[in-house]
């Protein structure tokens, strides 16, 4: 029961980091119909600012200028390169993208090196804010909530609740009335990309500090974003927040399950008095044996596939037609 509390908690936070990310790619999806396979590549370099600014200026000053800068890098990528190919459809964006994410990589390795930084969490936040049955639970793990939840608050009362939002709604929707109302659509256009660099940035920040910041970086969480995008459904700021949350919970928990399949199908048996035998086949006898926490890695893609069969539109998407 103790490990359970800790390990909810630790998903938890865990479940929020990845809706930082994956907000930012899910309003670029919504708004402008653009799969942005850059945008990990973004959250990497959002981790390696937010490492040079730290290093000069302290972390909390990295927390707006990292972003901001890594925003300006979106504008300027939705400006001089993917405004040039958007009139060719969505396979030429797709394809775009994708190759500046390995730019990027390949970027970040000739001017940081291909080593693991040293990013150090600041003294304030670096402790232990209460013990759960003598599990401790962290200070910054505590700090990622809240910024994760202020963040979809804001993004959630800037859209629906002012006059922003609902010109980028309009804008998106309705171009040639937007602009005959005089709106610069194509800038419109700009400030949602940018914007979701900009959030991609601010997840590399509060994750690069969290977790090892490295260029294998972005291709360690690019894939699981995009599942929690699929799973939550398309353009589904909502479903992102619960489909981060259920990925980050269960591929937690998973890890902290230090238990094989034949040892929880022991204490199955015990629990309740079934009479259940270990299967004989080598191959399926090894991974009876295999501790569940192995599996997590997979964990992310099984739900995929489950949720693919099941519910192909996700948790909160709509069924075309």
């Amino acid at each position: 029961m103790e490990l359970l509390v800790i390990s909810l908690l630790n998903g938890l936070s865990y479940g929020l980091l990845l809706f930082m990310l994956s907000a930012g790619l899910t309003l670029v999806l919504s708004l402008m119909g653009v799969l942005n396979f850059a945008h990990a590549g973004f959250y990497m370099l959002g981790a390696y600012f937010g490492y040079s600014i730290s290093a000069l200026l302290g972390f909390f000053p990295s927390l707006l200028l990292a972003p901001i800068a890594v925003g300006g890098l979106g504008a300027l990528v939705e400006r001089h390169l993917l405004r040039r190919v958007h009139a060719r459809g969505h396979v030429a964006e797709l394809l775009l993208t994708f190759g500046l994410s390995y730019l990027i990589i390949e970027l970040v390795q000739l001017i940081w090196g291909r080593a693991a930084v040293d990013v150090r969490i600041p003294d304030v936040l670096d402790g232990t804010l209460l013990h759960v049955y003598g599990y401790p639970f962290s200070v910054y793990r505590f700090f990622m909530i809240v910024v994760a939840c202020a963040m979809f608050l804001a993004i959630w009362l800037g859209l629906t609740r002012s006059r922003v939002g609902l010109v980028i709604q309009a804008a998106l929707t309705h171009p040639d009335m937007a602009r005959a109302l005089g709106h610069d659509v194509p800038r419109i256009f700009m400030s949602v990309f940018a914007g979701g660099a900009a959030l991609a940035g601010l997840a590399g920040v509060i994750g690069g500090a969290a977790f090892v910041t490295d260029p294998q970086m972005a291709m360690a969480i690019g894939n699981i974003i995009f599942v929690v995008v699929i799973v939550g459904g398309l353009g589904s700021l909502w479903g992102a927040f619960w489909g981060a949350l259920l990925v980050g919970v269960l591929q937690t928990l998973t890890v902290a399950v230090d238990t094989s399949f034949a040892d929880l199908a022991q204490q199955l048996q015990a629990l309740l008095n079934l009479n259940t035998e270990s299967p004989p086949v080598a191959l399926t006898a090894r991974l009876w044996q295999t501790p569940m926490s192995a599996l997590a890695p997979l964990l992310p893609y099984v739900v995929l596939v489950v949720f693919l069969v099941l519910r192909p539109m996700g948790l909160m998407g709509r069924r075309a037609g």
